[in-house]
């Protein structure tokens, strides 16, 4: 009997307790929001880069005798509209081009082992679409400065060639791609004026599927594919871009 009337005393003091925790107003945490990017705003920009290097006997680690010339270069024009305060959807058009030209070079591994690559040429070039959605977020009541959160579903297709060799010892393999991808990319943004907006971007979550078929001398076919996934900040996929506010 005593420890019947203990549970029914625990009871009434949980219950009680519950009745006092919902009677009391809902925590607020105080952080307050300001309207960084007010709805009926257009949204476009671009980002644009571009590298070159050239090789004349270069010697890097293993690597020795290198010469050769490459290029890579890439543009993506980006048009979204603010539906709401501080929210925008849109899309993002992208292609990049790159090129690699080998005319000599020699793989030391050790005094025994060594390798020898000469007349490697690649060419490769892609198209790709980007389906985007963004959340802006003030940096305290600065107008100027804030951060965004951008989600994106990525669509993209290409195809490329690789030449090895000369005169009767020449292969070539033709390959043809494409990828899906979802990513969620965090970035700061810092206005200029009230209508231009410098950003920077860093990719930390994804899911990417590749899918490759590859034709060698127009007789040998060969497909590949890769999943895969990562919750990590990429140093690799810092992007910069110039927007625009009309």
């Amino acid at each position: 009997m005593r420890r019947f009337n203990i549970l029914i005393f625990m009871l009434a003091l949980a219950v009680t307790g519950t009745s006092r925790l919902s009677a009391q107003e809902h925590f607020k945490r105080g952080l307050e929001q300001i309207t960084f990017v007010p709805e009926g705003q257009w949204i476009t920009g671009v980002s644009v880069s571009y590298t070159h290097s050239n090789q004349d006997n270069y010697q890097f680690f293993i690597v020795e005798n290198l010469s050769g010339d490459t290029y890579s270069f890439k543009v993506t024009p980006m048009l979204m509209y603010c539906f709401k305060d501080n929210l925008a959807a849109g899309g993002k058009f992208g292609y990049d081009r790159a090129m690699t030209k080998l005319d000599a070079g020699n793989v030391i591994i050790d005094s025994e082992t060594s390798y020898d690559i000469d007349h490697l040429y690649s060419l490769r070039q892609n198209f790709g679409a980007t389906a985007a959605f963004r959340n802006y977020i003030s940096l305290g009541h600065s107008s100027r400065f804030g951060f965004y959160n951008e989600v994106g579903l990525n669509f993209s297709g290409g195809q490329s060639k690789i030449v090895n060799g000369s005169g009767d010892d020449i292969t070539g393999t033709y390959e043809r791609n494409f990828s899906l991808g979802v990513g969620l990319t965090p970035g700061l943004i810092m206005f200029l004026n009230n209508y231009s907006a410098i950003e920077v971007g860093v990719g930390v979550l994804g899911f990417n599927y590749n899918h490759t078929k590859a034709t060698t001398n127009q007789i040998y076919v060969a497909e590949r594919s890769s999943k895969s996934a990562n919750f990590k900040i990429n140093l690799f996929s810092v992007s910069f871009g110039v927007t625009f506010y009309l």
